[in-house]
């Protein structure tokens, strides 16, 4: 696990830039992850908005979560750009036989590790102390870099999930 995840977003880009998270359904393997770094180092070299270059970062994290940033305070991005990104993304559920936009996946970082729970289980997990108010939870929702590193692994309790901690039986 990545301990100092916060350190590795670049310092150098406005607190507002675009940002865009994709959840694996699993851990990438080494193999998979060196090649996933190679591609997006090449999409982010090579990406465009109306032929300006974008300021882009993108990196995979914790080995299962690859977050895709935009500084637009030089270019805005277009839905082209932004296209071009989820196409990249798609590759890559091909490629790896991965599922990265299933949003009906939360994770949560349990005993140092990113754990994957299906929405329809949260209730069984959160009922047998699973998951509970305090575990980690990683809010793929935020939508800028200030977010990012500021509400993007919360405890449940601080999430749109805390509604469902009154579910839970005593």
């Amino acid at each position: 696990m990545i301990e100092n995840w916060k350190d590795i977003i670049p310092a150098d880009y406005n607190d507002n830039s675009r940002v865009w998270i994709y959840q694996c359904n699993r851990l990438f393997f080494i193999s998979e992850a060196l090649e996933i770094e190679e591609m997006l180092e090449n999409f982010t070299k090579g990406w465009l908005t109306h032929g300006a270059k974008v300021k882009g970062y993108a990196n995979l994290l914790f080995g299962q979560f690859i977050v895709i940033m935009a500084d637009e305070s030089q270019a805005g991005v277009s839905g082209c750009s932004t296209d071009s990104s989820v196409r990249l993304i798609k590759e890559m559920e091909q490629r790896f036989n991965v599922t990265m936009f299933d949003r009906m996946n939360l994770a949560f970082l349990i005993k140092n590790k990113v754990q994957v729970i299906p929405m329809a289980q949260l209730a069984h997990a959160l009922t047998h102390d699973f998951v509970n108010a305090d575990t980690l939870y990683f809010n793929n929702t935020v939508l800028n870099k200030q977010a990012l590193l500021n509400n993007w692994l919360i405890p449940v309790k601080d999430s749109w999930l805390a509604s469902r901690l009154q579910t839970k039986k005593v």
